[in-house]
């Protein structure tokens, strides 16, 4: 059963997608139409959309971190996407590497590459969690009677507290960098190359997410 945080993020990620895919469609139309003919107002269309886009992603990380401050747990175990998209990511979100390689595909043949090889799934979280529950599982083993147990219950939830800002702490971080890296990528595009560009990033999340339905219903 999803908690109350996995619902909410659930309806409101199935809903973003919905509207990226929408915006997915209008990058491709306004790339068309720019190099059918140029002009003021085309490239202010095309930064138009641009922006709107931008401002996509960065809801889509506001309800994130908002739900992630009171279960931060469900975005470390994510309900609402698939193995497959589950496989491509980078402590919970899209590598921030599958950036530039989709530069070069794009620059190639004008699609994304979908063969981004693994990365490390937040090994500083692990070390992080790891050296915390060394910590309870050391109080627990000095545990002789019931008045200790009250103590050490009270350490376990102040321990737990901290583990649970750390892992907050280290979401929003590699969040951070993915911001960076879109934002960084940007400045250095044309308008078009940004639309372009945009809408292969899109277009990466959206296949990831058919193909993975696709094979969970198959096993299914």
């Amino acid at each position: 059963m999803k908690t109350k945080v996995e619902e909410r993020f659930s309806e409101f990620f199935e809903k973003w997608m919905c509207q990226l895919n929408e915006y997915l469609q209008q990058l491709r139309r306004v790339s068309r139409d720019y190099r059918a003919k140029t002009g003021c107002e085309c490239e202010q269309e095309l930064q138009a959309l641009e922006s709107k886009v931008i401002q996509h992603y960065k809801d889509y990380y506001t309800i994130k971190w908002a739900l992630a401050h009171e279960d931060v747990l469900a975005f470390f175990c994510p309900t609402w996407i698939c193995p497959l998209e589950n496989v491509y990511s980078w402590v919970i979100g899209l590598k921030p590497s599958a950036v530039f390689k989709l530069v070069n595909s794009i620059r190639t043949n004008g699609v994304p590459s979908s063969r981004e090889g693994g990365e490390g799934n937040g090994e500083a979280t692990s070390d992080f969690s790891n050296k915390k529950m060394a910590e309870l599982v050391r109080l627990v083993v000095r545990v002789k009677n019931g008045e200790e147990v009250r103590q050490v219950e009270g350490l376990v939830q102040v321990a737990l507290k901290g583990v649970m800002a750390g892992l907050e702490k280290v979401m929003k971080a590699v969040d951070c960098v993915r911001l960076r890296t879109l934002k960084g990528v940007l400045d250095l595009l044309s308008p078009l190359q940004c639309v372009e560009f945009l809408a292969g990033i899109g277009m990466l999340q959206i296949l990831l997410r058919q193909w993975g339905k696709k094979r969970v219903c198959t096993i299914n």
